[in-house]
């Protein structure tokens, strides 16, 4: 094998993949990025923790056929450091997991794995059109990245550690929820072939998506659905996942449609004064209390063997006085989801599910329960 590739587009492309690479590979080969010649003038780069694979193809000057798996993290350092110029990359048919990186000056021998130990991906997917649909990258990765951080964290196979995507006529809604909170976000796009659908993602495939997106220059994406798995497609990547099965719980019904009591807040003011007041929080419960009154909203946290906080912000209330304890963590997370000058906070009593959402016309809604406050 023998090929010359531009340092950009290799770093890129390593970027891409490398996210799939398994941390707790129980085979070694799952640490390694499969690295193969598809033509004369491209090279395919892939990883997989056998959930989640990540496939990108490369411009590459191909001298000499042939396949090999590298270590992802040795790879990428590399790489990394070697200067903007071309780099060229071989081994021989005797020595074949023996990888010389030739960059001007700079030579590396590294040791790789036999490609034949890599397993076998479904690169060649039979992608039917019937079961695809195009869609925007930009309000797919924002809708997702607004909406998808209430998922639950554990990697179990629980529909909560998923993100629930609908898409209907020319909406798409995307939820989670991990019990505690729930975030919905509907965006409108232009979904050409006007199909309905609703996909149960694992919440880490489409953390790991968000962060590709950026190496994707094409404008749209194509999603298909493979029995029990999802495609992302673009010209010249390709992300393969397993969905979720089962039923995801009734999300909407949750929400309420009104709330007796509303506050206006700024967000930057809001987001500011509590991650001050937080720094008094007991570690154990991250519980900061909101106390509203006429015009004015009160942040305490307290820790009895630490001490105290407080601060007073001006907001626009003016219902009866109400106290109520949430986990700060969580309100932070909807304010810095909230693409808004001010959020709507909308109240019924201290148990009852709160409301945060943009007083704009984003419709973004974020739902948090509340701390019994003893």
């Amino acid at each position: 094998m023998k090929f010359v590739v531009k340092k950009e587009d290799l770093y890129n492309g390593i970027k891409i993949v490398e996210r799939a690479t398994s941390l707790k590979a129980l085979q070694p080969v799952l640490l390694n990025i499969l690295i193969e010649t598809i033509s004369q003038g491209a090279i395919r780069l892939v990883a997989t923790d056998l959930d989640f694979t990540v496939i990108a193809e490369v411009d590459a000057q191909v001298e000499v056929e042939g396949k090999i798996t590298l270590p992802s993290k040795t790879l990428n350092e590399i790489v990394s450091k070697l200067g903007n110029k071309l780099i060229t990359i071989e081994n021989s048919e005797e020595e074949e997991a023996n990888i010389k990186i030739t960059c001007q000056n700079s030579k590396f021998n590294l040791i790789g794995i036999s490609a034949n130990e890599f397993p076998q991906i479904q690169q060649d997917l039979e992608l039917n059109e019937e079961n695809g649909f195009e869609i925007e990258v930009k309000p797919f990765v924002k809708a997702v990245r607004q909406a998808g951080f209430a998922a639950a964290g554990y990697e179990v196979s629980s529909l909560l550690s998923g993100i629930v995507c609908d898409i209907s006529g020319e909406t798409l809604e995307i939820a989670s929820t991990d019990g505690n909170r729930l975030a919905r976000v509907r965006e409108k796009i232009s979904n050409v072939d006007n199909k309905s659908n609703q996909l149960i993602i694992p919440s880490k495939t489409m953390n790991e998506f968000i962060k590709m997106s950026g190496f994707i220059d094409d404008e749209t994406i194509k999603i298909y659905t493979e029995k029990t798995k999802i495609v992302f497609k673009s010209e010249k990547t390709m992300t393969i996942s397993r969905l979720l099965d089962g039923q995801f719980p009734k999300y909407n019904q949750l929400i309420p449609q009104d709330s007796p009591k509303k506050a206006v807040v700024n967000v930057s003011q809001f987001t500011s004064a509590l991650e001050r007041v937080a720094i008094m929080v007991n570690e154990k419960t991250s519980i900061v209390k909101l106390e509203f009154s006429n015009n004015n909203l009160k942040l305490t946290a307290d820790t009895p063997e630490a001490g105290k906080s407080e601060e007073n912000l001006d907001i626009d209330y003016s219902f009866e006085e109400m106290t109520i304890a949430f986990n700060y963590k969580f309100v932070l997370e909807a304010l810095k989801n909230i693409e808004a000058d001010e959020v709507i906070i909308g109240l019924n009593n201290p148990l009852s599910a709160t409301i945060f959402k943009p007083n704009n016309e984003e419709d973004f809604v974020c739902l948090i329960m509340p701390v019994q406050i003893r």
